[in-house]
């Protein structure tokens, strides 16, 4: 389970490939998180992948002081956060995971060493261990003696260079997360039990809330101080879970990510994880490119291809997408969250527990974390934005269906936009989903039922959908803080600058919008030739946009659905290889027929795959 659950934090590390690379006016402030500190750690292999060699880590120490950052006590965060002091230039807080028993016995004789504070944050039910009783981590088995002692925790603190902080008393764990089993980190998972399905969200809230007031007890107990901050395991949080941690007394709430923190009070503040027994010159290399924006490659599936309603027969479904997906190793999969089985765009039904649809089956939550464990991708659930229809409310105003049009309710509508959002929150509660991909049926027409938006001119109709995503993202946003968003855009908006008119969608406005715009690179949708002039035209007036090509991803289709027929291995390749030599950075395609290997796997991997080549690097 401890390896399982340290493939999910390792993903979420991989953000960095999707930041938005807006970094804070100086100062600047990066958070490093530990974990284990060995004499032994391997330095190109380790049961371990988190734990950091003594040397590395006085290296680290050593490079830090050489290069002018300031190591900065969490007190010194907060008086920054409120005005009373500023930071200096180049700030780092030193935090420490799990309470070790090497925290003592090697960190903290360094700390007091260079005169660094440090932020350890404890795992009270692992402190308690009984004494004998076994437990794994990180692939081993841990005993008592692998953590520290609360004689340890006090002596400690009476040097003033140490601040605790909750790591969960009980909740660094796995605990069912779905239907199938899969075990998933408890501080943001709905628990589900096989009889009474899944629990409530104020069943939830109530075993957050159980859990950090008894480690904050605790805490206070042991040392006379209860504790500021929440460090949340694995780095997944919820903003349910912030405002409890608040309420106990926590208002500082630490995750993971790449990203540089803000210096806001109430914002959750991102770490950068050391693993890897990385070398200073490696670390010093992340720390100055923590903005950067690494090359995406993303397939997309359709989760009808996995669904079948024989169980055995979905299972060796999911194995061959599991396989194929691992072996063509991209970095990220847009995955259907909904079920479209007639191919009209329209949600209809859902894989995951919601308000308002009906339920194919509870299995995107499945199928997501698979591969988000098994095969190390990214999961972004690809969803409509308006391409709705509810069951019960066959009244909702329509915008109205023109010649091949899609439906599409009304987004000014205030039921339209509850009832939309409550599916995307539903989402979110059940599934943990790196992002969100906005489907291709946000459009609005001249001719649509547009209602108060009637007058809007084209450059408002874009913003106006715009709008309704971004309150779509906060409704994820409660259970899935760090999600990031893409969103499709036609090529047709692009080339022409009348076609803002047409479709209410915009290259300019998009960028700015969203984490990443999807521009779906398929002349076959607007009845154009597949020629290699197109391509060229397409991706010259994405460039001609200042730093667009950073935030652009072309999309090239697998299916030509003028001729009904797949296109070529070769065509694809080719085509991939002319929008790179033009300056593309971020390539994907739809769709991936993971049944019929289409596109063929070893035909496609090199162009699609993150993989170093022709070795990993050391």
């Amino acid at each position: 389970m401890r390896r399982l659950l340290l493939t999910f934090v390792l993903s979420m590390i991989t953000s960095v490939a999707m930041a938005a690379a807006s970094a804070p006016a100086h100062p600047t402030l990066i958070v490093l998180a530990y974990h284990d500190v060995r004499d032994d750690v391997g330095t190109l292999a380790d049961r371990d992948p988190d734990a950091t060699s003594t040397d590395h880590l006085i290296s680290h120490f050593d490079w830090l002081k050489a290069n002018g950052y300031h190591v900065v006590s969490l007190q010194d965060v907060l008086d920054a956060e409120q005005g009373v002091r500023p930071l200096p230039k180049d700030a780092v807080l030193l935090t420490f995971d799990d309470g070790l028993e090497s925290f003592y016995t090697r960190v903290y004789p360094l700390l007091r060493a260079y005169d660094y504070p440090a932020v350890a944050a404890l795992v009270g039910s692992w402190i308690d261990l009984p004494a004998g009783k076994k437990m794994a981590y990180n692939s081993g088995d841990c005993t008592r003696e692998c953590f520290l002692t609360w004689d340890q925790v006090r002596q400690m603190q009476q040097s003033g260079l140490v601040e605790y902080a909750s790591h969960t008393w009980g909740l660094h764990e796995g605990i069912q997360g779905n239907p199938q089993g899969n075990s998933m980190p408890a501080a943001v998972t709905l628990r589900n039990d096989p009889k009474a399905g899944y629990e409530s969200e104020e069943a939830y809230t109530a075993r957050i809330r159980a859990d950090l007031r008894h480690s904050a007890d605790e805490i206070a107990e042991h040392t006379g101080t209860r504790p500021r901050a929440i460090v949340w395991p694995y780095g997944a949080y919820t903003r349910v879970a912030t405002k409890v941690a608040a309420e106990e007394g926590m208002p500082v709430s630490m995750s993971l990510g790449d990203t540089l923190p803000t210096l806001q009070a109430g914002r959750t503040i991102p770490r950068l994880l050391v693993s890897g027994n990385i070398t200073a010159n490696r670390l010093g290399w992340l720390l100055r490119h923590q903005s950067r924006i690494d090359p995406v490659r993303a397939v997309q599936v359709d989760l009808d291809y996995v669904y079948d309603p024989d169980p055995a027969q979905q299972e060796r479904n999911l194995s061959a997408l599991l396989d194929r997906i691992k072996r063509l190793h991209p970095s990220q999969v847009w995955l259907q969250a909904y079920a479209d089985p007639t191919g009209s765009g329209v949600a209809e039904s859902v894989y995951f527990p919601n308000r308002h649809l009906p339920m194919r089956a509870d299995l995107f939550s499945r199928v997501a974390w698979q591969l988000r464990t098994r095969a190390g991708v990214r999961v972004y659930a690809w969803l409509p934005v308006l391409a709705f229809r509810f069951p019960d409310a066959r009244d909702l105003p329509a915008l109205g269906v023109g010649d091949g049009d899609v439906f599409r309710l009304a987004p000014w509508d205030p039921r339209v936009q509850q009832m939309i959002g409550d599916v995307y929150e539903d989402l979110a509660r059940h599934a943990d989903e790196a992002g969100l991909l906005f489907s291709d049926d946000a459009i609005l027409r001249d001719s649509d039922n547009l209602g108060p938006w009637a007058n809007k001119s084209p450059a408002e109709k874009t913003a106006a959908l715009v709008d309704f995503t971004h309150a779509l993202t906060e409704r994820v946003k409660r259970w899935r803080p760090q999600v990031r968003t893409v969103r499709n855009i036609f090529a047709r908006p692009i080339l022409d600058p009348r076609g803002e008119a047409w479709f209410a969608q915009s290259l300019p406005a998009f960028l700015s919008g969203y984490d990443m715009t999807a521009v779906m690179a398929m002349p076959q949708l607007d009845k154009q030739p597949d020629t290699d002039s197109w391509y060229r035209a397409l991706i010259a007036r994405v460039a001609a946009t200042p730093d667009a090509l950073e935030h652009t991803l072309f999309e090239l289709a697998t299916y030509d659905w003028q001729t009904r027929q797949p296109v070529p291995d070769q065509v694809l390749i080719d085509r991939t290889r002319l929008l790179q030599a033009a300056g593309a950075r971020h390539i994907g395609y739809y769709p991936d027929d993971f049944i019929k290997d289409h596109p063929k796997r070893e035909a496609i991997r090199p162009s699609i795959s993150i993989s170093d080549y022709p070795y990993p690097e050391k």
